[in-house]
């Protein structure tokens, strides 16, 4: 019986819709964890842009990222990747989420490609406290937390985020790393194979 007004009841809405996404993003995450620890992970490949694939993944992330800025640096000429495109989209979409999470409201977030040799390298970098050298080896296992960092929400990460990155990313033939930021911050950085021109045009 209560009458909410339209500007409450878009609150209850976008909040509704964003607890939908990140419940779907976990189930995502915890059965990608559990093919990968199975074997059952199999990459379903095809040439795809990159640029466009950021985007595609910055569209889906709006309520996520809509009040932060966000600097891209990606040129429109890289040549495509062979990879899983659904893959990749959980590997940025889980990096383009910690960035969130775990660094301060108003720091902006940047998003960079290059094209190095046989590989497009793809970064997110962020500006928030770091990750501690001492962590940086574990980071990528699944469950571990570096104890300290503070959240900007109420929910706790599942721990399993980059762990399924990593994952991901090498079951596509690619790498992943982090890197301290000069000035503070924390740059992670992945490879996606670029294939030869005569494979791309078959």
């Amino acid at each position: 019986d209560v009458q909410w007004n339209e500007e409450t009841r878009r609150s209850f809405l976008l909040a509704i819709e964003h607890e939908a996404n990140r419940l779907n993003r976990l189930v995502g995450n915890l059965l990608d964890m559990s093919r990968i620890e199975g074997g059952a992970l199999k990459p379903e490949k095809e040439w795809y842009p990159v640029d466009e694939l950021i985007h595609d993944v910055l569209a889906h992330m709006q309520l996520v990222l809509q009040e932060r800025e966000v600097r891209l640096d990606v040129p429109g000429d890289l040549p495509p990747v062979d990879v899983d495109y659904l893959h990749m989209d959980q590997v940025l979409t889980n990096l383009l989420e910690n960035a969130v999470y775990y660094t301060p409201p108003a720091s902006p977030i940047e998003i960079s490609a290059r094209a190095e040799g046989e590989y497009v390298t793809i970064s997110v970098a962020d500006c928030g406290p770091g990750i501690p050298p001492s962590d940086r080896e574990h980071i990528f296992d699944k469950f571990y937390r570096v104890l300290g960092v503070k959240r900007n929400s109420r929910n706790s990460g599942s721990g399993l985020g980059l762990a399924v990155c990593k994952g991901l990313v090498e079951a596509n033939g690619g790498y992943i790393w982090v890197e301290s930021r000069a000035g503070g911050g924390s740059v992670f950085r992945f490879t996606l194979p670029i294939g030869a021109a005569e494979d791309i045009k078959a």
